[in-house]
């Protein structure tokens, strides 16, 4: 997982192949960001704002899987000095489904208590931390992690980890002189013979991509690519890896997804003290990166935060007729793909299979209800050699879409599968689309938690 391999940038070599095309009139396209800011709402929430999630099979404990849920986006990292807390008191929700039916039968929800030494300082630190116990950390989170299992109607709620400490922002050189050693202190285990782990705090972001895609497509003609517009920025993390067989339901197929949930009611008095109340309410989802981005059009962003994946067949028009590969039409000139050119109107099967059902053989559970979320076949096995970053386009089963690691090339393989890749007789420059995005700005770790550290708020260039 932590071998990166930087391929030559081909988006741009194939800007002549693509041709101009460009129409006027073409607004601002669809933002492909995964879900940076992807919604109205929690645009203006970033603290509920789940950014990526990432679910595979352990690298270094195969007999595992590991999830990872980021949420936070574009944390500037010399942001202080209240730097980027978690939300007091929201459930952030990694949902899993081992029967296929779009509920959750799993839950692990994190919950997050503030902790002030001091609250006659403006300082996050008054002092060197080494240590997360130190009384320098002047403000620190800690969070209960529960267990919640339904089945047959009745729900177990159990804490099974309690008042573990989240890693703090990174400050900077002086004030956390070994700040990677005080984020692997946060790392807690749990379960039967501790073979369960967590840990919560700020990473590098991984998601790695162009995020010049917003102007008319990578400027028009594709030449404004080959940078991560994402470097040098943060998020924060929730990294959970448990017994596969913990995981296992009615097939070795489960579906993920995270949300966000937040007391219904929040009142601000005149001194400026603010509470919240009544019931908690759903207002983040995520499950495949890019839907609520470039499927799902700015009307119902919000709604679909809010949704649920067994009500999912309402978005089904919007995965038939996606709006991107009408945008490159537009621009350059590459036809609108159709799987089912004898029906009237754009019919996608191949994105029903990758965004709604899984794929055949792979992973779709038998008689699955069409729903959004990210699915993983628990067994499949390892790759050991010839690894594709883009994963199953790639020759590589063990990658995205059947779940998604860290290194997998996301938007690369996105801009392939919209247009058509998977659909025969499709034009051979969809194999090459790609926006010159290749790797991650740092590198992973090879064992748990497997996320970057984060950049330092004393690296006075951190997106260079």
């Amino acid at each position: 997982m932590n071998k990166r391999y930087r391929r030559a940038a081909i988006a741009v070599g194939a800007t002549m192949a693509l041709g101009g095309g460009l129409f006027a009139g073409l607004g601002p396209v669809a933002g492909v960001a995964s879900s940076h800011r992807e919604a109205p709402l929690v645009a203006a929430d970033p603290q509920v704002d789940g950014t990526d999630l990432y679910a595979f099979r352990s690298p270094d404990q195969p007999s595992t899987i590991t999830f990872v849920s980021n949420w936070i986006p574009f944390e500037e990292p010399a942001g202080g000095p209240n730097f980027y807390p978690w939300a007091d008191g929201v459930h952030y929700d990694i949902n899993i489904d081992n029967n296929g039916d779009a509920r959750p039968d799993l839950t692990y929800r994190w919950t997050f208590t503030n902790h002030y030494r001091s609250k006659k300082t403006f300082l996050y630190n008054t002092g060197v931390v080494n240590s997360l116990s130190d009384t320098t950390l002047n403000f620190y989170q800690t969070y209960d992690l529960d267990r919640i299992t339904r089945s047959g109607g009745h729900v177990v709620d159990k804490t099974v980890v309690h008042d573990a400490i989240s890693a703090p922002s990174d400050v900077g050189d002086a004030s956390m002189p070994d700040y990677d050693a005080l984020a692997d202190s946060a790392i807690t285990t749990f379960g039967f013979q501790n073979a369960s782990k967590v840990w919560a705090g700020q990473a590098d972001d991984p998601f790695f991509l162009d995020l010049r895609v917003f102007d008319l497509a990578y400027g028009a003609n594709l030449s404004e690519v080959g940078q991560d517009t994402l470097n040098g920025f943060n998020v924060n993390s929730l990294v959970l890896q448990v017994p596969r067989a913990s995981l296992r339901g009615t097939s070795s197929v489960i579906g993920i997804w995270t949300t966000a949930q937040r007391r219904s009611v929040r009142v601000e008095n005149d001194q400026g003290q603010v509470t919240r109340s009544g019931k908690f309410v759903q207002v983040s989802r995520l499950g495949m990166p890019l839907v609520n981005e470039v499927v799902v059009p700015v009307g119902k962003k919000d709604y679909f935060n809010a949704s649920k994946p067994k009500d999912d067949a309402q978005f089904l028009p919007a995965v038939q007729n996606p709006i991107l590969p009408h945008v490159l039409h537009n621009i350059y000139g590459l036809p609108v793909p159709d799987s089912d050119p004898g029906t009237p109107g754009v019919q996608r099967s191949d994105l029903i299979s990758v965004f709604l059902t899984g794929l055949s053989g792979l992973n779709e559970p038998p008689g699955g209800t069409p729903s959004e979320m990210l699915r993983l076949n628990i067994d499949t096995p390892l790759c050991t050699s010839s690894c594709s970053t883009l994963g199953v386009i790639g020759g590589d089963n063990q990658g995205f879409p059947n779940g998604r690691r860290l290194s997998d090339d996301i938007i690369d393989v996105a801009l392939r599968v919209t247009e058509g890749v998977l659909l025969p007789g499709h034009p051979s420059i969809v194999d090459t689309l790609g926006d010159g995005v290749d790797a991650n700005d740092l590198p992973f770790q090879s064992d748990f938690p497997y996320i970057a550290y984060p950049h330092s708020g004393s690296d006075p260039t951190p997106h260079s």
